[in-house]
């Protein structure tokens, strides 16, 4: 793990997780739980939801009231670019594009607006090698 994706775990408090199903047997939500359960807050973002993992879910990342520190990306690759534009607009320090999701497009956006950018990776699996 390098030292940005280690620093950005210590200093984050919370993740917005876009796509994120209540559906307990998807990936998302295994991810989103186990990272609420070392302490993370999670903020579900999902237009098709209301509540998750006892958060209210909000139908998209502009719409979230309170600040974030992660974007975690849990949608097709082509959506990478629409959630990284309001990830910029919303101020977050971090994009994360979980496994299978490449947009070297989307990912160039947002370094260029200042953002860490990580791609193609599962936050719990880097999570937990710390």
């Amino acid at each position: 793990m390098n030292s940005e994706i280690r620093q950005l775990l210590s200093d984050a408090r919370t993740i917005a997780v876009v796509g994120l199903s209540s559906d307990v047997f998807r990936p998302s939500f295994g991810v989103a739980q186990y990272m609420q359960r070392q302490g993370y807050r999670i903020i579900p973002v999902n237009p098709n939801e209301t509540a998750i993992l006892g958060e209210k879910a909000y139908a998209s990342l502009d719409d979230v009231p309170e600040p974030v520190d992660i974007v975690n990306v849990f949608r097709r690759p082509e959506a990478a670019m629409e959630v990284t534009e309001a990830a910029i607009r919303k101020g977050v320090k971090a994009v994360w594009m979980q496994e299978g999701v490449i947009n070297e497009e989307a990912a160039d956006r947002a370094r260029a607006a200042g953002l860490v950018v990580v791609m193609d990776a599962c936050i719990l699996k880097e999570h937990r090698l710390l």
